[in-house]
């Protein structure tokens, strides 16, 4: 007599543990800030228009295959702070086909964290859902005051942000390699619980002050039970027409839009933001409990463009670079215009054309056979060189967008969303091994993973081209 056995139940994708949770980041944030329903609702509106005015964008994003993402298209950002933290992070994003990317140590610019951005890395996930999760690790260490630090310290070491089923879950799926859909289902709702904003502050008021006086970002990653999304952002394709109708629906915007100026041929990100809204705590006393407020979260927007090699980011943040360091635009914007009006004049000495940042190896692209090229192949015999391919038509190529960030532009959203312009004058100290040893992993090259995908696609092209030419000259 046979005996039979249950079939094993399969496992859902990364991609789709990764876009139910977005999905349900999303509902949280909304609930939880009502003005991000509004920015949610303006950018729509915003892409809708640009897509209807301009053919060309539509199809080269289409071709990208870059166009179904848009609309679901959103990166968060989280402090955390201590390494057991980050180490189960990285664990718990994995589960979604996530992989730390870069690293950007903030300190330079005032901030006392390091970073990383957790995302998928494969082109076809990207496609799908390009969920980022910009996270930062609190430098405890460039507190000033030893007494302050060791309080710190101990306050963090006592929270624990991860439900214990959200671990054993991410344990199921490290042993097992993958998880069922009711098991992403329920590990969803559970990992969404460290996300959670809570009223209710874990120190008392004085500890509060004391940590908020060292500097903001300190008190909001110590004084909580865990870190809370600070903001879940939307990709625009007119970052500009955004900040002009913020104020239309009730939106005040920063001063300035971070990151490169308006150009015909976008680069990098550019990011902009409003105000983090002033929400009421409740601080732990002897008495009961105390109201006060608090200022974190915020509403964010962002314009990706093309990804620059590293002579195209050495250029760029040499022209940043001598920019601020000219013209500062201070808490009311009064001086706004003139820093716009001179990063664009600054800015034109970085190429505005595709062709001419392709040329000159300024940026990375995705080449594809054209159809007259495969056409063309079956008659007769092609150049193997790719610049000849390209000038008679039968070798396309379109810009790889940038998925990562920009750490002078990071630090100026979280400045400006601090209330201020504080600034600390840390000592530039990276400290990428010890982010590394906590993280328990290492970091992904951004700059590698952009010529890899232009290399594969050049690789590609040309097989269907029956050809295996010399590669384009690339700039890592």
């Amino acid at each position: 007599m046979s005996r039979s056995f249950p079939m094993p139940q399969a496992f859902v994708s990364p991609d789709r543990i990764r876009s139910l949770f977005t999905e349900a980041m999303s509902q949280m944030y909304r609930a939880e800030v009502p003005q991000y329903g509004t920015l949610i609702e303006l950018v729509a509106d915003v892409n809708a228009g640009c897509l209807e005015n301009d053919p060309d964008l539509r199809e080269r994003l289409a071709q990208a295959g870059e166009l179904e993402r848009i609309d679901v298209e959103r990166h968060g950002a989280i402090r955390l702070g201590t390494a057991d933290e980050l180490f189960t992070i990285r664990r718990l994003f994995a589960v979604m086909g996530m992989q730390p990317v870069g690293y950007y140590d903030l300190s330079v610019a005032g901030v006392p964290v390091h970073s990383t951005s957790f995302r998928p890395i494969d082109e076809a996930a990207l496609n799908v859902n390009p969920f980022r999760v910009f996270t930062s690790l609190l430098r405890l260490e460039l507190i000033e005051d030893e007494g302050l630090r060791g309080e710190a310290e101990a306050i963090l070491a006592k929270r624990r942000i991860y439900t214990p089923r959200a671990v054993a879950l991410i344990e199921r799926h490290e042993q097992n390699g993958g998880l069922t859909e009711a098991e992403a289902t329920e590990f969803v709702a559970e990992a969404l619980e460290t996300f959670r904003w809570h009223g209710e502050a874990t120190v008392s008021a004085e500890t509060y002050k004391r940590l908020h006086d060292a500097h903001r970002l300190i008190a909001d990653v110590v004084s909580f039970k865990g870190p809370h999304i600070n903001h879940l952002t939307p990709r625009t394709l007119d970052i500009d027409a955004v900040q002009a109708r913020m104020p239309e629906r009730g939106i005040t915007p920063k001063a300035v839009i971070e990151g490169p100026p308006r150009r015909h041929c976008d680069i990098l990100l550019r990011q902009t933001s409003f105000k983090a809204l002033e929400e009421t705590i409740a601080f732990s006393g002897d008495d009961g409990a105390i109201q006060g407020t608090h200022t974190a979260r915020f509403g964010e927007i962002e314009q990706r463009g093309v990804a620059l090699t590293a002579k195209g980011r050495a250029l760029y943040d040499q022209l940043l670079a001598s920019v601020r360091g000219e013209v500062q635009v201070g808490a009311g914007g009064a001086k706004a215009g003139a820093y716009d009006d001179e990063l664009a004049a600054r800015f034109k000495a970085l190429p505005d054309s595709w062709d001419e940042l392709r040329r000159a190896d300024l940026a990375y692209f995705r080449y594809a056979a054209t159809p007259a090229g495969i056409a063309a192949a079956l008659g007769s015999m092609l150049p193997g060189d790719p610049e000849a391919l390209i000038a008679k038509g039968y070798l396309a190529f379109t810009p790889i967008v940038y998925e990562d960030f920009l750490p002078v532009s990071a630090a100026g959203i979280f400045q400006s969303n601090l209330g201020t312009d504080q600034q600390q004058n840390y000592a530039t100290r990276s400290n990428r091994d010890a982010f590394e040893a906590a993280l328990g992993a290492t970091v992904q090259d951004e700059l590698a993973l952009y010529a890899e995908r232009q290399a594969a696609s050049l690789e590609s092209a040309l097989a269907a081209l029956d050809l295996a030419g010399p590669p384009l000259k690339t700039v890592a």
